[in-house]
């Protein structure tokens, strides 16, 4: 089966919610994928911030492997080893306690929505503007951008928006019905937004302050994509709840709710529940991820790499009328253009580099973690000539 043949049986038997790239993709090592026709990309797109330690880790494969001939699913009726191992793994990574094992970051924003509600007994979400926490009906009016969210009218009540850096609006949007703020570190699908110095931190204490709890939504910042394991910590803020996927099952559907002792305690049996939510092979996966992570220090690596492709970034595109601005931390990289970069994104993959547009003039650069020096170096190249091209 040719390319052509599987784009015609996607248009004719699958729902057409995507706008997709005229690719097939096969196989992928490390920061390359290719496709079915034998061409190969650079990914700096990493599946939408997902293959961080990059393409068919041979210690990841090895682990789903091996489980898939034990174990795939139990159900959370019984206990398994795997499930309690990676709780384990992930207290002790993060600053929380308890862990709630999901199947995405929309699900795991869910449950953080749900938990944060049974422990304050109170209502209310405040989220900002521009932001993104998924797509089901409580998600996507979380999120702050109605392109989402007015199709599926009515939407659930108790959601309020705010602008996303402005710490006075926030103040003046706790109220007594409160019951969390819920913020992404860095906004991923609205633009790469990085917040102004100082901003989570401010948020926390606010939070405190009014007895009202801090979601983090790392769902694309966690688990080293920023430079540290979690952006909580490159931001000096201590939420109560942080939400966890993409990233965490090195390509495997994983999430997690992960909160503080005190307010995880407010779920009691039947509150709450996933059929696969921490099913023994996403837990495999996710502990042989978190271990390469550690192992291969990809956090600390993501820093290098990321100051280095920014710097290249400067260097190539400077002069270039049309950039507005480049930003980001680690590697999640923001190159805002005065116009539409559909185009970019089309140009670069015919020319070896997948990419992404994300908010419209966003050029959204996300790659696996593992990506090496040449491989940053070439799609910098590319995006120097597409851009001065096309722009």
């Amino acid at each position: 089966m040719d390319s052509e043949e599987v784009i015609e049986l996607e248009k004719k038997f699958i729902m057409q919610t995507y706008t997709r790239q005229p690719i097939v993709l096969s196989h992928g090592k490390g920061a390359t994928v290719w496709d079915i026709d034998g061409n190969s990309y650079i990914d700096c797109f990493a599946g939408v911030a997902v293959n961080s330690i990059g393409h068919a880790h041979p210690k990841v494969a090895l682990a789903i492997c091996h489980q898939a001939q034990r174990l795939i699913h139990s159900s959370n009726i019984y206990y398994t080893r795997e499930q309690a191992e990676l709780a384990k793994l992930l207290t002790g990574i993060s600053p929380h306690d308890r862990v709630f094992f999901a199947n995405s970051g929309a699900e795991a924003n869910e449950g953080a929505i749900k938990l944060a509600r049974k422990f304050t007994g109170k209502s209310e979400i405040i989220a900002a503007e521009n932001s993104f926490h998924g797509r089901t009906l409580a998600t996507v009016t979380a999120t702050g951008q109605k392109k989402y969210s007015e199709p599926f009218r009515p939407l659930p009540e108790g959601f309020k928006h705010v602008p996303y850096g402005d710490l006075g609006a926030m103040a003046d949007a706790i109220g007594d019905d409160t019951a969390a703020i819920i913020l992404e570190p860095v906004q991923g699908e609205g633009g790469v937004i990085v917040p102004p110095e100082g901003y989570l931190r401010d948020v926390g204490e606010l939070a405190r302050q009014n007895d009202v709890l801090l979601i983090l939504d790392e769902v694309q910042t966690g688990f080293g994509r920023t430079g540290a394991m979690f952006a909580s910590e490159l931001f000096d803020v201590r939420p109560d709840i942080t939400t966890v996927a993409k990233a965490m099952g090195g390509g495997y559907p994983i999430g997690a709710v992960l909160a503080d002792e005190r307010v995880a305690s407010a779920f009691k049996p039947g509150d709450h529940g996933s059929t696969f939510g921490g099913n023994p092979l996403g837990c495999a996966a996710a502990i042989a991820t978190i271990e390469v992570l550690l192992d291969e220090k990809l956090p600390e690596r993501a820093a290098r790499m990321g100051s280095y492709f920014m710097a290249r970034l400067r260097q190539v595109l400077q002069g270039c009328d049309s950039v507005r601005d480049i930003r980001g931390v680690g590697l999640m990289i923001g190159i805002e253009l005065d116009g539409d970069c559909s185009r970019v994104v089309d140009e670069a993959r015919k020319m070896g580099v997948l990419i992404n547009c994300t908010a419209g003039n966003v050029i959204r650069l996300v790659p696996p973690l593992v990506i090496k020096k040449e491989e940053i170096d070439a799609a910098v190249d590319v995006l120097g000539q597409v851009i001065a091209e096309v722009q």
